[in-house]
């Protein structure tokens, strides 16, 4: 995949990553909605977002297991971000670690594929 590729592919990827840890997120705080309208309201705009998410993803004609371990590497701050700012719950070291490993396999998978 050459420069120009690459520098479309990044912010797709990193939208379509906010877009699957966002709904995944919505889907939690639907689940512990107190009201039924709520709760159904919330998994109204999970379904969008992760509809939106597949959409994003999948429109592109792309070799989408080339791009698997960028895509991964985002998801993975991604989601990391949001339980911490959202849900108030920090990584663990062991998380950290592993992370770092999700990190460094994402970049040798791009580099290298």
């Amino acid at each position: 995949m050459d420069f120009k590729q690459m520098h479309t592919a990044l912010p797709i990827l990193f939208a379509a990553a906010v877009l699957e840890a966002g709904g995944d997120a919505l889907v939690r705080v639907g689940l512990r909605a107190p009201a039924p309208v709520v709760r159904t309201l919330v998994f109204l705009v999970a379904a969008i977002v992760l509809f939106t998410y597949g959409y994003v993803v999948n429109v592109p004609n792309w070799d989408f297991g080339r791009l698997l371990g960028i895509y991964v590497v985002f998801f993975f701050v991604v989601a990391q971000l949001i339980s911490w700012l959202v849900f108030k719950q920090p990584p663990s070291t062991p998380v950290l670690l592993g992370g770092g490993l999700i990190v460094a396999g994402g970049c040798i998978i791009s580099i290298f594929q």
